[in-house]
């Protein structure tokens, strides 16, 4: 597990998670930092952190949340980089770690582009929230986690949104998420029970 603080004196602590995620680096990074914000939490967990513990703490907690990550153990290394997939007019290119509508970036995190990644290798099919969560954060699902959730609704603003002819995102209400080029405006197809 790697301790990591923020403000480094030489070197960015955010830059050091967007690094370590970005070369396949899958140690658990637990962040400890006198920057408290909600947003800056948020982004920590989005670019790849694990935790993130808020300056003063006791060392009681910080041993129990590396201990935590230490059980989650290391995230699975990501596959060798294949092709881009490309389903109409939206392109997922893990090369680039990035995905494209009509050839223009739409700018996702290091986090939401493992997402979406592992939705369009499984092209049609519809993966649990227990599947995502542990494939993409290396945890199991807990009753209140709406961690998957979250991060389909940030891929549906910066991909469903402003795709031009098809939405991508689907939801399999009571399961979890498959994508799939459905053209915008025609009616849900209703999925049947055992494509979970």
């Amino acid at each position: 597990v790697c301790v990591l603080d923020l403000m480094l004196p030489l070197l960015d602590g955010w830059k050091v998670i967007e690094t370590a995620r970005s070369e396949g680096i899958g140690t658990p990074i637990v962040v400890v930092s006198a920057r408290g914000s909600e947003q800056d939490r948020i982004h920590a967990l989005e670019i790849g952190a694990d935790d993130y513990l808020v300056k003063p703490f006791s060392m009681k907690e910080l041993v129990a949340r590396v201990r935590v990550a230490a059980r989650r153990g290391v995230r699975a290394q990501d596959a060798h980089r294949g092709e881009p997939i490309e389903l109409e007019e939206l392109r997922v290119d893990p090369r680039s770690v990035q995905a494209y509508v009509d050839g223009k970036s739409v700018e996702l995190t290091p986090t939401e582009f493992r997402l979406l990644y592992a939705l369009a290798l499984e092209h049609g099919r519809v993966l649990t929230r227990d599947e995502l969560l542990q494939k993409i954060w290396g945890r199991r699902l807990t009753r209140r986690d709406r961690t998957v959730d979250v991060f389909v609704r940030k891929l549906r603003e910066k991909i469903d949104h402003h795709t031009p002819r098809h939405n991508f995102v689907h939801t399999r209400y009571g399961v979890g998420y498959k994508l799939e080029a459905q053209p915008k405006g025609a009616p849900a197809k209703t999925l049947p029970a055992r494509s979970a």
